[in-house]
């Protein structure tokens, strides 16, 4: 886990205005998703990140089998009320605590996500059988080949330089494929059961990119309208990455909505 304190300067700040900020990641993914976004947060709030079991520097751990567990661990992260931003199934995470202990989570920021059930929207077939058809390939051939799926459609061609320094950076600490598995299962019970999120009180920001092919955006728009308390945020041109593709806007809309 990295945890970042904001500055001696911000001590005077309201207490609330300071309480920690969860970076969950989605499938697959370590500490290193956030790698862009938590600069642009540093300093202005305390921001946590950690790696899921399986995943980053704890890429040789047994990964969770549930949404349920990976909730379970990242509850573990934070001591005291905290502000939560979740990406992909780390939203699946982030809604599942927020059903689970609600006097844990004081807010949501929810990104390229939704709530399963039996209407949620599945991918397109041709991005389900190109991950179908990578499977099983060296692992960096493998992320070469889906990775480009989860930013905008011509995202990668466009930002050759920038796409190799995010592939490069996930390569350091490749999750096993057993990782990959158990995450993709967890998420298919997940969509299975639903996730009753109109009991959830916390505020919600749902973010969703419009070009989005991993969780379309249908998705984040049915979860917008379902959670009693929320306020939704579609980015035209994004896909489904959007700490990495774009972070900047990304961390502008988390604070603004946290500031609000």
């Amino acid at each position: 886990m990295r945890r970042r304190r904001p500055g001696d300067g911000d001590a005077r700040r309201a207490p609330e205005l300071n309480a920690p900020l969860l970076l969950i990641p989605g499938l697959g993914q370590g500490s290193w998703a956030w790698r862009d976004v938590v600069p642009l947060l540093d300093g202005e709030r305390t921001v946590v990140t950690y790696d899921n079991l399986g995943t980053g520097l704890l890429n040789d751990r047994p990964a969770r089998a549930s949404i349920a567990e990976l909730a379970e661990d990242a509850l573990e992260q934070i001591d005291e009320p905290a502000d939560l931003v979740g990406l992909s199934m780390g939203g699946y995470v982030a809604l599942t605590l927020a059903l689970n202990e609600p006097a844990r989570v004081r807010s949501l920021v929810l990104a390229g996500t939704g709530a399963g059930g039996p209407d949620r929207v599945r991918r397109p077939a041709h991005v389900a059988a190109a991950f179908t058809a990578a499977l099983g390939l060296p692992y960096a051939a493998f992320a070469r080949r889906t990775m480009p799926y989860t930013f905008s459609p011509g995202w990668t061609d466009a930002n050759s330089e920038r796409f190799e320094e995010i592939l490069a950076v996930r390569l350091q600490s490749p999750s096993p494929y057993a990782t990959i598995e158990a995450h993709a299962n967890a998420c298919y019970a997940f969509y299975g059961q639903g996730c009753e999120v109109e009991r959830i009180e916390a505020p919600a920001l749902v973010i969703h990119g419009a070009q989005d092919v991993i969780i379309p955006v249908e998705n984040g728009r049915r979860l917008a309208e379902r959670l009693p308390n929320a306020e939704y945020v579609e980015l035209p041109d994004h896909g489904h990455n959007l700490p990495l593709e774009d972070p900047s806007p990304f961390a502008e809309l988390v604070l603004r909505f946290l500031n609000e």
